[in-house]
């Protein structure tokens, strides 16, 4: 498995990588072969797959258990094909879903994985049922009344509560979209970026990722759509300051959009102190 020191020196070399990318083994748009030729011709020299990992509840953005092996041996086949004109790398995105399922669970550690994210796309309720808050905000929005009693403080405090336990278990490189909560909930209640005990959770998440090591991405994926980075811009600048080390992934699930937002972030990010 490639160290953090690996990741952040290939960010620190070249621009032309990137780390976040799901295909048709999750909720990707295309096969793998395909984005991997769009990532290719968008001059990358460094690509990384993460599907949606298996977990141990239902979802149709995750892959299954039985997928895995072929996931791995088609990573293999585009390694070999791709050789000498760009590195490849099997990695997966994981969910943490408390102590049995999560990035430091057994099973993934056994994976020939060369990297993993950790994220964070399911939160319990009060009953301790996982429900995805992840996706539009139509959909956000009737979970919220249905799972959570339109309790929005409480999704939020759970996200950045499963957030510091995943940190706390280890087991990944990347922590992915560490805000990306912000997005619906400021849909859910306007301004709830803004308010003091929103921003307290989120210094706290960044104390946590700079004691622990790991590297946080700015995800591109909302950027042309929502104008919005994960984490957001006014973040920047306090994640920097931190000494966090950053990489810069499109998450894209479109051959089109490997490269979208990145050159455009990348630009910003270098003129931050």
């Amino acid at each position: 498995m490639m160290t953090n020191d690996d990741i952040s020196g290939i960010a620190s070399q070249t621009d032309d990588y990137c780390f976040h990318s799901h295909t048709q083994f999750c909720d990707g748009r295309a096969t793998m072969a395909e984005m991997a030729e769009a990532a290719l011709n968008a001059g990358m020299k460094h690509y990384g797959f993460t599907p949606h990992a298996p977990i141990t509840v239902e979802s149709s953005c995750n892959m299954g258990r039985d997928s895995v092996s072929y996931y791995l041996a088609e990573c293999n086949r585009l390694k070999e094909l791709y050789a000498g004109k760009m590195n490849i790398y099997a990695g997966m995105e994981i969910d943490y879903l408390g102590p049995q399922c999560g990035p430091a669970s057994e099973y993934f550690r056994a994976l020939p994985l060369d990297f993993c994210i950790g994220s964070i796309h399911f939160v319990p309720t009060r009953q301790g049922e996982y429900v995805d808050i992840d996706g539009r905000f139509d959909n956000f929005k009737w979970k919220m009344q249905e799972f959570f009693d339109n309790d929005i403080r409480w999704v939020v405090e759970q996200y950045f509560a499963q957030t510091h336990a995943m940190i706390d278990a280890g087991g990944f490189n990347i922590i992915g979209h560490f805000d990306k909560v912000g997005h619906n909930a400021s849909h859910f209640r306007q301004g709830i970026e803004e308010e003091a005990w929103f921003g307290t959770l989120v210094d706290e998440v960044i104390d946590h990722i700079a004691a622990s090591g790991i590297i946080a991405e700015v995800n591109t994926k909302a950027l042309a759509d929502h104008h919005r980075t994960f984490p957001g811009q006014r973040l920047w600048h306090k994640v920097k300051k931190a000494g966090i080390p950053l990489i810069v992934n499109s998450d894209a699930h479109y051959p089109d959009l490997i490269n979208a937002g990145r050159a455009e972030t990348l630009s910003l990010l270098k003129n931050i102190d």
